[in-house]
């Protein structure tokens, strides 16, 4: 019996288990480039979380892998399906189950739209906070796997910060919570966090309790050009003093891509920065003289909420801008603050030995930035200049004290980078979770840490 009808017997009733060629190609892929896949055995697309625990509870009896999607969004390979596996989609567990004005959470399936969850806590005169770029059509679920961030990371934290509670379902099929919906609780060791950013690799998280908090004013909104990005990255620096709640930085080779797509003025300098405050005209006031410190260009802010609409357009147009000039591989290194311009002069200089486009853009404030190189479809001697120059990009950040993803995860494509900036006892320790908490190592094998 095949893998699909076995699962179809084991589930019962109306279950989508889908196995025609087509559809499984469909969910064979995130967003990433290079990243290993391979045809799955068959995809269930869970209608419930009772169905989730029955399938898991199969594949585990039967040592099948299992792979959880939600979108796809991801940009590490994360979700990509394996040979053989059973990929389960948890795209209609879309429910928000409840937003609690008094205590401020709101409790969803794991496959509801981050947007969607912000768009319906506002008619409660509440938000949710962290914005990844893809949040217009990336999941609650996705966006706990990878420990997503955004923009507003700067001064409010990435998706762990924000979870209270998650509903995990075990290799077992056992269903069990983990986290409490209160803002303290030390009562038991921290399990909650082992899942977030796990990327699937321990559980299958079904519905999460999430933090709210009071809409924020409309921010101040300051954009500053420079004649050069190091200058730009060591101003954004300094006006961390203020505690913005967005920090962005754009090079030349990112703007030049806007500027071909949607002219917006930007083409006589080297680097943008913009910088937001939800608190005061004076944080950007302050951070228009540091700017003008470090030899800006220009410098202006407006509390206009339709102008700072505008003038953030450049930063959302960014990578949209480069992915139209041919393949874009996203990197997503993070380095300390204080390392920003060692590493933009860096990746600069990368870019010139391997002879490839390099767009450099990202959340200067956190210190996560997104290198983002292009190189022609189909050139597959610019694929290996492109992948060498990826990888020696990684190893810039680690040098400098950083990290090989800040917010987009492992998956299948860091691996090796991964192992390079883990000492071996940590590994260990981490393989050794792994194994109590999946003993047959079904979860997503292949991602995240090598067994």
């Amino acid at each position: 019996m095949s893998i699909s009808k076995a699962l179809r017997a084991a589930l019962g009733g109306d279950c989508a288990v889908i196995d025609d060629e087509q559809i499984l190609k469909s969910y064979e892929r995130d967003q990433a480039p290079f990243a290993p896949s391979a045809k799955a055995a068959a995809v269930l697309i869970a209608k419930s979380v009772d169905e989730v625990s029955k399938a898991v509870k199969f594949a585990n009896q039967e040592s099948i892998p299992v792979v959880v999607r939600g979108a796809g969004s991801g940009l590490a390979g994360g979700a990509n399906s394996i040979q053989g596996c059973i990929v389960i989609s948890l795209e209609k567990l879309n429910k928000i189950l409840e937003i609690d004005q008094t205590n401020q959470i709101a409790r969803v399936e794991a496959g509801v739209i981050n947007s969607d969850l912000d768009k319906a806590a506002e008619e409660f005169g509440l938000t949710y906070l962290p914005d990844p770029a893809s949040r217009s059509w990336s999941t609650i679920g996705g966006n706990i796997a990878t420990n997503a961030g955004g923009m507003c990371c700067v001064k409010y934290g990435v998706t762990a910060q924000h979870v209270r509670a998650i509903k995990v379902v075990l290799s077992d099929g056992e269903i069990v919570d983990f986290g409490f919906p209160t803002k303290k609780a030390v009562t038991t060791l921290d399990l909650l966090h082992l899942f977030i950013g796990s990327e699937g690799t321990l559980g299958v998280v079904v519905e999460a309790t999430l933090s709210l908090v009071p809409r924020l004013k409309k921010p101040v909104t300051l954009i500053a050009t420079f004649p050069s990005i190091t200058k730009a990255a060591d101003a954004a620096i300094e006006m961390l003093i203020v505690r913005p709640s967005m920090l962005e930085l754009i090079d030349k080779t990112t703007l030049s891509a806007v500027e071909e797509w949607k002219p917006m003025g930007f083409e006589n300098c080297e680097a943008v920065l913009i910088m937001q405050s939800d608190e005061s005209a004076s944080d950007c006031q302050r951070a228009q003289e540091i700017a003008l410190k470090h030899d800006a260009l220009d410098a202006i802010y407006s509390d206009d909420p339709k102008d700072s609409d505008d003038l953030i357009q450049v930063r959302k147009l960014a990578y949209s801008s480069l992915e139209r000039l041919g393949v874009a591989l996203l990197d997503d290194v993070a380095v300390p603050v204080s390392k920003i311009s060692q590493l933009v002069s860096g990746v600069e200089s990368i870019a010139k030995k391997h002879s490839v486009k390099v767009g450099v853009f990202g959340h200067a404030g956190d210190g996560n930035m997104h290198p983002t190189i292009i190189y022609p479809h189909n050139d597959k001697e610019a694929e290996a200049r492109a992948l060498k120059a990826f990888n020696e990009i990684i190893a810039l950040a680690q040098s400098l004290g950083g990290t090989a993803s800040g917010e987009h995860g492992i998956g299948g494509l860091k691996l090796s980078a991964l192992i390079n900036e883990t000492p071996e006892r940590i590994l260990k320790i981490q393989r050794e979770i792994k194994l109590i908490l999946d003993p047959n190592k079904i979860f997503n094998p292949g991602k995240k840490f090598p067994l």
